[in-house]
């Protein structure tokens, strides 16, 4: 009152839970819990810190099974950084609008493994030094976003064979001498799929976009027992380009090039479809892939990659047909636990992926 601020616009930092954070918190201020500055204190207070070790010990048990969005972002500050926390983070440019951090600090903070995980962005023509001095910092392990993908594979020092045969890395992990390149979109994007109970053995799919991301996902299901995989495309010369290439590494002829406005000759019956476009995606929510209705009748279920907006116009329309419709966060979840996994040679729980799923449900809604 004294000042004349809001609580909303206040933050207390205190050194005490029971005069500094407690009192705000009683107040409705938000409130940081630091380290005491004071080297030597008087009796009574290394008495009382003794206890506030308690309830700090009590209070984290209850974080760790709370995943309300608003709980992880008020009250007492857990996280704790000290020499022994390993650092993780994701190289990309842009970086600014990512919600990896998110997922990661979640993780470790719900599996307490002492990680944290922080953007880096990277100018170009600064990715080989940038891979090199990550690993030069002992970071543990990266993940990569566009435009860096097939680039950074002449940085790595061993690549997964997945990762080789796509031609596109999305995480390294840490090894003798450097990093190893993995492509977890792949294997997040199968297990997104697995869990609303899409498999892709003997199943035909359409895959829309011949983009790099169109390129991956046909290989994905080539290697996954995919029957027959259609592949859409504005020019049809890209579409080919990437069937024959998936065919020869997959050593299949599943993989076919189709011109997008073509469909209509496609076997009549319906099709599992992943839109591999960014087509839709936000500010630009009006727009779609495939504006004709009629082809949507053609699809049982439908996977965009797209997760914001929540519900794009390519899943209104599947939906409007019949059809079953989501989006891509489960995607952005299990590539990040897969990547998570592989650094800290942990399994995560499916309750704690699931309570890091909530979490990013809330934040894409809000946005």
């Amino acid at each position: 009152e004294v000042l004349g601020t809001t609580k909303e616009n206040t933050l207390f930092v205190g050194d005490q839970i029971f005069t500094d954070v407690w009192g705000a918190n009683r107040a409705g201020i938000y409130s940081f819990l630091v380290k005491p500055i004071h080297p030597k204190e008087e009796i009574q207070i290394v008495l009382k810190r003794y206890l506030e070790k308690i309830v700090l010990f009590c209070y984290k048990r209850y974080k760790r099974k709370s995943n309300d969005w608003n709980s992880l972002r008020k009250g007492i500050y857990m996280r704790e950084i000290n020499g022994k926390t390993r650092t993780s983070g994701l190289i990309g440019n842009p970086v600014e609008h990512t919600m990896s951090p998110m997922i990661h600090n979640f993780l470790a903070e719900e599996l307490g493994i002492d990680m944290t995980y922080v953007p880096f962005h990277v100018e170009k023509g600064a990715l080989d030094t940038a891979v090199k001095g990550a690993y030069s910092l002992n970071v543990l392990g990266c993940n990569v976003t566009v435009p860096y993908k097939s680039d950074v594979m002449e940085s790595l020092v061993a690549l997964d064979d997945i990762a080789e045969k796509i031609g596109a890395v999305n995480t390294l992990v840490r090894v003798e001498g450097g990093y190893k390149g993995y492509n977890t979109d792949i294997t997040g994007l199968l297990r997104a799929l697995k869990s609303e109970g899409i498999g892709l053995e003997n199943e035909e799919v359409i895959v829309l976009g011949a983009g790099g991301v169109g390129r991956a996902v046909a290989f994905m299901c080539a290697v996954n027992g995919a029957s027959k995989v259609y592949l859409l495309n504005r020019t049809i010369e890209k579409a080919e380009h990437i069937a024959e290439e998936v065919n020869c590494k997959v050593g299949t002829q599943c993989v076919e090039a189709w011109r997008m406005e073509e469909y209509d000759k496609l076997p009549d019956k319906k099709y599992l479809v992943i839109q591999a476009t960014s087509v839709g995606l936000f500010p630009k929510v009006d727009e779609v892939v495939l504006e004709d209705e009629a082809f949507y009748k053609r699809v049982k279920a439908g996977y965009d990659l797209i997760y914001t907006p929540w519900e794009t116009k390519f899943m209104k329309l599947v939906k409007k047909q019949g059809g079953q419709a989501y989006n891509g966060l489960k995607m952005l979840l299990f590539q990040a636990v897969d990547a998570f996994e592989l650094w800290n040679e942990c399994k995560v729980p499916d309750e704690s992926a699931y309570k890091a799923y909530e979490l990013l449900q809330q934040a894409v809604t809000k946005r």
